[in-house]
């Protein structure tokens, strides 16, 4: 009797188990559907639209926290979201007709452009802390 109960309670005890194992998320380089976006560009119709999206809205924020930390005066921050804008712009007019791999190379250089003159704005000692008498 003792045995069928420990058996019953070790097949209870891994059916219990399994359930937990398998749901259990992989967590690492490259695993999961949001880390897979730049090998993604050619999967149809649309399909890299929220790279696009994301990155310059991050870099709209970069902008915002530099403007809100002084890092950037309210001129630089003007020049930069104004070139953003641009860009912006641009990737509609290339959207319309389809992205090529030309167009998708000029936009990821745009918007490195504009992520390397964030940083170098933001640590170029050209604080505006507000207005000083």
């Amino acid at each position: 009797m003792k045995k069928i109960l420990l058996s019953i309670a070790a097949v209870s005890a891994i059916a219990a188990a399994v359930p937990a194992v398998a749901s259990a998320q992989s967590y690492g380089y490259d695993r999961g559907p949001d880390r897979s976006y730049d090998r993604d560009y050619d999967r149809g119709y649309g399909y890299d639209q929220g790279y696009r999206g994301d990155r310059a809205a991050r870099l709209d924020a970069r902008i915002d926290r530099g403007l809100r930390s002084g890092g950037l005066t309210r001129n630089e921050a003007w020049r930069l979201r104004s070139e953003l804008r641009e860009t912006a712009r641009l990737e509609a007019r290339y959207r319309r007709g389809g992205l090529t791999g030309w167009e998708r190379e000029d936009l990821d250089r745009r918007y490195d452009r504009i992520s390397a003159q964030i940083r170098y704005e933001r640590h170029d000692r050209d604080y505006d802390y507000g207005r000083r008498y």
